[in-house]
């Protein structure tokens, strides 16, 4: 960005100085080259300077300059007649700036500034009129320091000088950069936000005293200028008015050029499109800055606090933006609440969309709202988080990724829609009100796995014969058929064999509308038995015709296949190849079931004598204990079970002594039995691991 600056410097500033000394000789134009150069008035003067560059460390503005002599012919034109022949030669929509230069201003006892007056005001294209003298070293270095301020910081894209205010564009830049500085959403620039604005433009903040200042001058010339000792929009266009009328322009350019607006008044691609780097096979998601950002963007334009966008509210949100980036399918794919109007949850899932599918529409969104300027981060690159390679999160049997991708197939009409605005916790009812012009193929919402949040999006493809290579590209695929169209499944059948039978990539069977009567499908065998052969999940029945919201199993499901492709959830595994299947076929083996009951006859053996002394020794000290109270019992025993029930209470010691003891033989048992199979369990998957 800075080069190609420099080099559109070059261009205008090379152009600049010879159009200045094209039309006029014997003026001095050669002698204040050399003088420029050589810091002396030159005795014999040449034709011709040579061309020569000005290093951009010598110049104030710290770009370089690049000076071409021009010797043309003799004109002799009147002052007046200049300007037009030069715009006449110039392209219209280059808007090169120029200044006047009256030399041999040592010959002369008087200024010629009157006479030059009327001829700027009538063109606009002079930035600057300048006396000088090569002879006497007079504002040479300043006219050149004139010449690439014209250049740098043009009047013309800014003001219009008939109409005494500034043009549309710059107004409408200047405004946008007042929305953004304006954090708080008051409509006014109080002075923490001024101080901001000051240091990220200026690189220092104002003291108090000068804050002050600048509002006084403005309430001294505009009476809404200052609202609730803050700076109202019509104040800081009054202020930038003012400085370009003081001839302060580069004041406006730095702020202009700061937010990034190039010389047109337009957002530069540089400014809008960072450069980001994303490898083959990797995902773009928002990180936790950014997400920060989001989050402080909403709570702005949410003026009444309900955790809800409005229509109002949204539309001031995209008043930064030169155009509305959302339209009404973004309502139908993520959250809303009952009133159609987008949560702070959809807020954030749509930007996750937008960051998955096109992150350079996602970097362009985030330049609009300003997020290098307020995260004070060189651009908005730095809010893209880029995953590794998914063939590297295979390898290691876990991820780092935070949106999965689930692309849903089926044939039109098989429910695959009512699928995806489950996801979004909208039943039958509710699906019935979107339109079809607002129909949405996408839907995302966050998914809790394993007490992670995570978010999963809902892909719709076609419904074609074949999927194309971009629609195969997922972490997950929900095969959804409907269980009252007997054609329903052998579609979902097909797709899966043609594209996903040799993938390593989850699916899911969805028996979707199992609200309604199932009917046999056309198929060569049932849809259980074909998952089954597949080494898939079993069926999962799905409605979303309920009354309150849909059931979200299946997108838990979902979202933790996606997570790890590598394993399978316990509730669905019939695959006979994973590690938790050779772990169930192990314990449910025939010879360690033989060893186990050996184990435990044998324990239980062993013990039985210890067993049954300590049984005879606990009754016998009960039974005397009994007979020795025998007639105090029996004299009021019915009065015990009849007021106190000490009777079950009695049997209920001996119950529980008994459970103790039962107790530890059990644990004893336990604990034995657990530690000979942890053993023949380790040994048995060595020798598994040492066979594969």
């Amino acid at each position: 960005m800075k080069v190609l600056g420099e080099r559109r410097t070059l261009r205008k500033l090379r152009y600049l100085i010879s159009v200045f000394n094209a039309f006029a000789a014997r003026v001095g134009k050669t002698s204040l080259i050399m003088s420029l150069v050589s810091e002396e008035f030159p005795e014999e003067v040449p034709p011709r300077a040579e061309e020569i560059t000005i290093p951009a460390d010598v110049t104030p503005e710290r770009v370089p300059t690049h000076i071409v002599d021009y010797s043309g012919k003799d004109y002799t034109i009147p002052l007046f007649r200049w300007i037009p022949l030069i715009n006449e030669r110039t392209d219209k929509d280059s808007r090169l700036p120029l200044i006047l230069v009256g030399n041999k201003s040592d010959l002369v006892e008087y200024s010629s500034m009157e006479t030059i007056l009327p001829i700027m005001n009538q063109y606009t294209e002079i930035e600057t009129c300048v006396e000088c003298s090569a002879k006497n070293l007079k504002n040479i270095s300043e006219l050149f320091y004139y010449a690439q301020k014209a250049v740098l910081h043009p009047t013309g894209p800014l003001y219009c000088p008939e109409e005494k205010e500034m043009k549309p564009a710059c107004i409408k830049a200047l405004t946008r950069i007042f929305r953004i500085s304006d954090q708080d959403n008051d409509g006014t620039l109080n002075d923490a936000e001024l101080n901001f604005f000051q240091r990220i433009c200026f690189n220092t903040p104002l003291a108090p005293q000068a804050l002050e200042d600048v509002k006084n001058v403005v309430r001294k010339n505009l009476s809404d200028g200052v609202a609730d000792n803050g700076l109202t929009l019509k104040g800081f266009l009054f202020l930038h008015t003012l400085f370009i009328q003081r001839g302060r322009h580069e004041t406006t350019w730095t702020v202009l050029r700061r937010f990034g607006y190039d010389d047109d008044l337009e957002l530069t691609p540089e400014y809008l499109f960072p450069p980001l780097k994303i490898p083959p096979d990797c995902t773009t998601e928002l990180n936790h800055h950014a997400y920060l950002f989001l989050q402080s963007i909403f709570d702005k334009h949410d003026l009444d606090r309900d955790c809800a966008l409005s229509p109002d509210e949204l539309k001031d949100l995209f008043k930064v933006f030169p155009y509305m980036p959302w339209g009404p399918d973004v309502n139908n794919t993520v959250c809303t609440n009952e009133r159609g109007w987008i949560t702070y949850q959809g807020f954030l899932s749509q930007w996750t969309l937008t960051t998955y599918l096109d992150v350079q529409r996602c970097l362009e969104y985030l330049g609009y709202l300003g997020y290098s300027i307020l995260a004070e981060q060189e651009s908005q690159a730095s809010a893209i988080t880029v995953t590794r390679d998914k063939k590297i999160d295979l390898q290691k049997k876990q991820t780092q990724r935070n949106v999965f991708r689930c692309n849903v197939v089926g044939m039109k009409g098989c429910g695959k829609s009512g699928v995806l605005q489950a996801l979004l916790g909208r039943n039958l009812i509710r699906q019935r009100q979107i339109r079809a012009e607002h129909k949405s193929y996408y839907a995302i919402n966050t998914v809790y796995v394993y007490g992670q949040e995570k978010y999963l999006l809902l892909h719709d493809v076609s419904d074609s014969e074949f999927l194309t290579d971009a629609e195969t590209i997922c972490d997950a695929v929900c095969l959804v058929y409907d269980v009252s169209n007997p054609k329903s499944f052998e579609y979902c059948a097909r797709i899966f064999k043609q594209h996903f039978m040799d993938s390593r990539i989850p699916c899911l069977v969805v028996a979707a509308k199992s609200d309604l009567h199932e009917v046999r499908q056309e198929y060569s065998i049932s849809p259980a038995e074909f998952c089954k052969k597949h080494k898939m999940p079993p069926p999962q029945a799905f409605t979303c015709n309920t009354v309150d919201v849909p059931s979200k199993d299946i997108f838990v499901k979902l979202t933790t296949m996606a997570m790890y492709p590598h394993a399978r959830l316990r509730c669905m595994c019939a695959c006979n190849r994973c590690t938790f299947c050779i772990c169930q076929n192990f314990l449910n083996s025939d010879l360690l079931q033989s060893v186990k009951n050996k184990l435990f006859t044998a324990v239980l053996n062993r013990l039985r004598p210890y067993i049954d002394e300590l049984g005879a020794m606990l009754l016998a000290d009960e039974e005397s204990s009994i007979m020795q109270q025998v007639h105090a019992v029996n004299s009021v025993e019915d009065s015990i079970f009849m007021e106190s029930s000490l009777g079950p209470r009695l049997l209920e010691d001996r119950h529980v002594t008994q459970a103790d003891l039962k107790s530890s033989t059990f644990w004893l048992r336990a604990s034995f039995g657990a530690t000979v199979f942890a053993v023949l369990g380790f040994a048995m998957y060595k020798a598994l691991l040492k066979q594969r």
